[in-house]
Order: C-alpha cells, then structure tokens, then sequence
C-alpha cells in the first residue's frame, strides 16, 4: 500500500488535471463503502469468473480469490484510502517554494521528491502507514468475501477470533 499510496498523495496534493475529483473519489471509496461490499467488489474483479482473474488463472496459473494472497489485497484495498489522505496532507504542508529552489538549483524532479519532499512529509507518511496497517489488521469484512476462511492458509487474526467465540472459547 505505501508505495502506491505515496504516488498517488503526491499526485493528488501537486498536481492539476481534469477528474481529479473523481479520481479522489475512487481513492475514497473503500472507506465509506461497506467492507463486505468491497470485498464483494474484489471478488467480481479478481475472481475466477471474472474477465481479469479468469485471465490470470489461465494464462498464469496464478489463483487470487479464496488465496493468501487474496488476503493481502484485500487488506491492502481498505486501507488505502487511510494512507493516502495522510500522505496527501503531509505532501500539502511541504513548501512548494522548496522544491521549487532545489529544481531552480538543478536538481531533477525525481531528486527533488527523494531529497526534499519525501524527507520533509515523512512524519505524516508514517502516521499514514501505522493507520492504515492498523486498519488492515482489523479488516474481516473484505477478507472474509475476497478471501474466505480456509484454515492454515487464509484465515487471519479477526476470522479466528470469529470463528473461535462462535465456539464459544472466548480465550484464543
């Protein structure tokens, strides 16, 4: 999620183009939208039947509903809209005038993101990154949809938990 969610701050806090609301909107959407509808959402995309999962499976062998990795995405997916609005605050509160001088100085935008932008928001990347991990360790709607519960290999903290006060052992 970070790498992703630092493009996509940084594009959204620097740049101006048309449909970046939208775009923003789309970003925003797994955090208001009800983490089984996402999940649902994941699996309509991602799954076997879908054209793209269908595409995968066949052409690569590579498996991603009901899969370890299915829970990944899926974590990764509703945390990222936490991640990105961090980022895209922390981008914002950097002084453009200084990016503006280390490029007037020669220095190549790339540089300039590595060297003075990146360093000067990276209290509020991380405050994104700890929130949006936080977030991903609580997920069980997506999962359980997108991943399903299937023991030693997608089943996670909070479908244990689930599972084990169904039970009724209320000490895991």
């Amino acid at each position: 999620t970070v790498p992703l969610a630092i493009a996509a701050g940084y594009l959204l806090a620097r740049r101006r183009f048309w449909g970046k609301s939208v775009v923003e909107s789309l970003f925003h959407l797994p955090l208001v939208m009800p983490p089984v509808t996402t999940g649902y959402l994941l699996l309509l995309l991602l799954g076997s039947r879908s054209p793209l999962g269908g595409w995968l499976e066949s052409a690569f062998g590579i498996r991603i509903a009901f899969s370890y990795t299915a829970a990944i995405i899926a974590a990764a997916v509703v945390s990222f809209p936490l991640a990105v609005r961090a980022v895209r605050t922390a981008m914002e509160m950097v002084d453009p005038g200084l990016e503006e001088a280390s490029r007037l100085l020669g220095a190549s935008r790339l540089k300039t993101f590595f060297r003075i932008s990146l360093p000067l928001a990276l209290p509020g990347i991380v405050s994104g990154v700890i929130l949006a991990f936080a977030r991903s360790l609580g997920e069980f709607g997506a999962t359980i949809t997108f991943a399903g519960n299937i023991e030693g290999e997608t089943r996670v903290l909070t479908t244990a938990i689930v599972l084990e006060t169904r039970k009724g052992n209320f000490a895991l």
